[in-house]
């Protein structure tokens, strides 16, 4: 409905709660309000707003082009419709320790759950591209620590994400983490890791729950939920996957349209507008005005 019931305290609770469990949670990733509040209808644990996804729908590389207010206002527009708490990724912070710190105020008052910051340089870029270069392990605990004292909410999940395994190697990767969990990180996201081994090893070593990143097409295997769970993870994401669902489709369905002339063949391919409006709870708005949802669709 047009009010959410879950206030954003309560949604960083029960993070917090849900993390203690024991139990891998599965947070897909949104590029809109829309598609968040189907993961919720379809029972998923919570919301991913990837910064890959936010830069591409503007039309931009992800290169650490967006900015902390096209960032947090779209986090918002995806956190507010749901019930489910909401990671978001704020890239590099948008500049230094008290720009950092700035993030992490204007989050928690747009109602996020937490996010994870990452110890690149800019330009930064995919964390499973090569390249990539680093900052210095005391610039990211400058960046943590300006983080973790910005909080209002101690609900609020700051995760630190390394990207030093494809450039410093795993070990690197993983002493790296340590010193950012001593810094305040609460979980650490590992990036780019390249096989099952290494996820075993970084469990092994990190004492705070941790974040695997499924993404497609990227350097680390995709494993399933059952050896994530088995390996230890807390949190798995899929952060580009309704993007990548969504645009191929779109694709292949203009395409279609192009050489075809209608899209009379697609409407199989399509959802319908009935199950559509069932997602928005179109329906429930009639509680407000009885012209609102006033008429039947055919199925």
């Amino acid at each position: 409905m047009l009010f959410q019931k879950t206030n954003p305290q309560d949604k960083r609770k029960k993070l917090r709660d849900d993390l203690k469990s024991g139990k891998l949670l599965k947070f897909p990733g949104a590029f809109s309000p829309l598609v968040a509040m189907l993961l919720e209808q379809q029972g998923f644990d919570g919301i991913y707003i990837s910064g890959a996804v936010l830069a591409n729908d503007l039309g931009y590389p992800d290169i650490g082009l967006t900015t902390l207010s096209e960032v947090a206002g779209r986090g918002r527009q995806i956190a507010r419709v749901t019930a489910l708490p909401s990671i978001i990724d704020i890239d590099t912070g948008f500049g230094e320790p008290m720009n950092v710190a700035r993030s992490i105020m204007e989050l928690t008052e747009l109602g996020i759950a937490g996010c994870h910051l990452e110890d690149q340089q800019n330009p930064k870029r995919c964390g499973h591209l090569d390249g990539k270069s680093l900052v210095e392990t005391e610039e990211m605990i400058k960046k943590i620590k300006a983080a973790d004292r910005a909080k209002s909410d101690k609900n609020f999940l700051l995760i630190a994400r390394t990207d030093a395994r494809a450039s410093l190697g795993l070990e690197k990767a993983i002493d790296r983490a340590k010193a950012f969990v001593d810094a305040g990180a609460e979980m650490i996201f590992p990036e780019a890791l390249q096989n099952e081994k290494e996820f075993e090893l970084f469990r092994k070593e990190i004492k705070v729950p941790l974040l695997a990143n499924m993404t497609e097409f990227g350097k680390s295997p995709l494993l399933n939920d059952k050896t994530l769970s088995n390996l230890g993870f807390n949190v798995v994401i899929y952060p580009v996957t309704s993007l990548r669902l969504a645009m191929k489709a779109v694709e292949d369905g203009f395409m279609k349209i192009k050489t075809q002339g209608d899209q009379n063949q697609l409407l199989e391919q399509m959802q319908h507008r009935k199950r559509l409006y069932e997602i928005l709870n179109y329906e429930s708005y009639n509680e407000f005005d009885q012209g609102v949802f006033n008429f039947k669709l055919k199925d």
